[in-house]
């Protein structure tokens, strides 16, 4: 799996106070656990565009001030408003120990069922997985060359050497469907795009009464 390299600074106050005068200067709040202690740092949030903004899934060389730990990042959240970066938690990880992560999926080949006419599914795009960092993958391939018109390809369908699946083996992960039930969908959208205004237009009505 492919690293990406962080350079942050401490922090040294931990305070609300803090943490708004650092968002406000385009800097990003930070924490990482999972270790033997837990680092505070920060970050000008162009820094952490190439981890957050992409498909793939990446490790983290945290540099803080020439200390340098390997990390994922767990959890990220962004302002309702603005959608800027507000806070990310890493935790640090080992060589030794197995480490949990999201990977995305890619699909391989050319379905059959799709060749007949119909149409693919695919209800993930990521899997949860559990695996030693040298056996970490960038992706997880999943061939849909035998899948045809009806048939469905599950978590539980799949396995990796070195890797663990998390997610519940039932989940369905792609699928073919027929171009009628496609059909039928299109339908369904388009109908309720259709009724979409009306709907806008009595939220607005409701909004006006309640100024009054």
């Amino acid at each position: 799996m492919k690293t990406l390299e962080i350079a942050v600074k401490k922090r040294n106050d931990l305070g609300k106070k803090n943490s708004r005068k650092l968002r406000n200067e385009n800097n990003v709040p930070c924490v990482m656990y999972g270790g033997d202690k837990v680092y505070h740092f920060y970050a000008n949030e162009n820094s952490f565009l190439n981890l957050v903004y992409t498909h793939q899934a990446h490790l983290v060389n945290i540099n803080i001030e020439g200390d340098t730990h390997l990390a994922i990042m767990q959890d990220i959240q962004f302002h309702p408003v603005t959608d800027k970066i507000i806070h990310i938690d890493f935790v640090e990880i080992f060589e030794d120990k197995p480490v949990t992560i999201h990977v995305p999926i890619q699909l391989t080949g050319i379905s059959i069922g799709i060749k007949n006419g119909g149409k693919l599914r695919q209800k993930r795009r990521e899997l949860k997985i559990r695996a030693f960092i040298k056996d970490l993958p960038d992706h997880l391939d999943v061939d849909i060359t035998n899948v045809d018109i009806g048939q469905v390809v599950k978590v539980g369908d799949l396995s990796y050497p070195e890797i663990e699946l998390l997610d519940p083996h039932r989940s369905m992960v792609v699928s073919v469907i027929s171009s009628r039930l496609a059909a039928k969908g299109m339908e369904i959208i388009e109908k309720v795009a259709e009724e979409a205004p009306v709907a806008e237009e009595t939220e607005e009505l409701a909004e006006e009464d309640s100024e009054k």
